[in-house]
């Protein structure tokens, strides 16, 4: 993954500073390419973002080409920048350039994510929809909201910026609204979407069909064990592709199959049960247990990443754009550590010997040794 390419996206970057009086000691590029490469380092705040520059100031101008004539720029010329910078635009040139280096994953995982620490005197906590695709642990674009209520508009606004086409597209209960269905249907991708109460009718016809028709047990099934870190899960995937007896099948564009899924989990002698249900575009058996297991990675790969390795929630970052062009960096960062090939080692350990050898940072960043 070569810098030129960085470079060549963020060139197109619009500059939230008043460039018309052409006094700007540092480009927008080196600013976003340090911020960048101080977050894959350990750096949580502008003033590390600072003296990561200052630590390593020729190197970057030797590895990375950048001109840093005016030296490195301060912790308030960062925030300044970040704090005004567009998101949506940063997060398209940073994903894209990521994306566009990497096979088209299958399936696509939406969900949202609270930056609790964001909430200020002046606005709610931000909370951010993002796409996020399993397979390459990489995220694809997000979409920022008030809050969580606004997640069902939401959706539709992320999908305009991602392709989804061809891909099996995962989300929880919330995104379970027939206009959501209509846009993933006009977006031409399969769908998996979480049915609960929020949708009472439906929810009610498939957990009577599963639960007391006896004509439920000759619908396609899967079986799947998992142990691990003190724990054994069995789940067991029903799909019924029959679906004559719904009455409100025509509501909802391209539904094809309903699923559901037991759970059954031991851990430290103690037994738990859950059962969810779906509803779903596809009818192959195999794809729906596949990606009804992988929409877990959102949850797990990304949002939790962001939380304990990165510190998010913590992060002291509120005013105007800074706490979301910070989520856009620390996604990149993770997308690229996950995908630098290190060896089986934690994220925390390649942040670590990325912060202390700017070979591994290089390999991080460029994708080679």
């Amino acid at each position: 993954m070569r810098i030129e390419k960085l470079k060549e996206r963020l060139t197109g970057l619009k500059d939230p500073r008043r460039t018309r009086y052409g006094n700007l000691r540092h480009k927008l590029i080196d600013i976003i390419i340090i911020g960048l490469l101080s977050t894959i380092c350990d750096g949580e705040d502008f003033k590390d973002m600072e003296e990561f520059g200052k630590e390593r100031e020729e190197w970057l101008k030797i590895e990375f080409g950048l001109e840093l004539k005016w030296g490195i720029p301060d912790e308030d010329t960062f925030r300044r920048v970040f704090e005004r910078l567009k998101p949506a635009e940063l997060g398209a040139c940073l994903h894209n350039w990521i994306a566009e280096e990497r096979e088209p994953g299958k399936v696509k995982n939406i969900d949202g994510k609270t930056i609790r620490g964001s909430k200020s005197h002046e606005h709610k906590a931000y909370h951010v929809v993002s796409v996020w695709c399993a397979e390459n642990q990489i995220t694809l674009g997000e979409v920022k909201t008030a809050e969580k209520s606004n997640e069902i508009t939401a959706v539709p606004e992320v999908l305009d910026i991602v392709d989804v086409s061809g891909s099996i597209v995962t989300a929880d209960a919330m995104s379970c609204q027939t206009d959501i269905v209509i846009k993933l249907t006009e977006k031409e991708a399969d769908y998996i979407i979480g049915l609960k109460k929020n949708q009472p009718n439906l929810y009610e016809a498939v957990e009577e069909y599963f639960l007391y028709n006896p004509k439920s047990a000759l619908c396609a099934k899967e079986y799947a064990v998992e142990k691990g870190h003190g724990r054994i899960e069995k789940r067991e995937y029903y799909l019924e592709t029959e679906l004559d007896w719904l009455e409100q099948k025509d509501e909802w564009a391209n539904l094809n199959a309903v699923g559901m899924v037991k759970s059954v989990v031991e851990r430290k002698g103690k037994t738990s049960f859950e059962i969810r249900y779906f509803i779903a575009s596809v009818t192959d058996m195999k794809d729906f247990a596949y990606a009804v297991r992988k929409h877990w990675s959102i949850e797990n790969q990304l949002h939790w990443c962001l939380d304990v390795i990165f510190g998010e929630d913590a992060s002291r970052a509120k005013k105007d754009n800074s706490p979301l062009n910070l989520n856009v960096l620390s996604k990149t960062a993770l997308s690229l550590l996950k995908n630098a090939d290190m060896g089986d080692i934690s994220i925390r350990r390649k942040r670590r010997k990325a912060t202390m050898n700017p070979n591994v940072l290089k390999t991080v960043i460029f994708g080679e040794d």
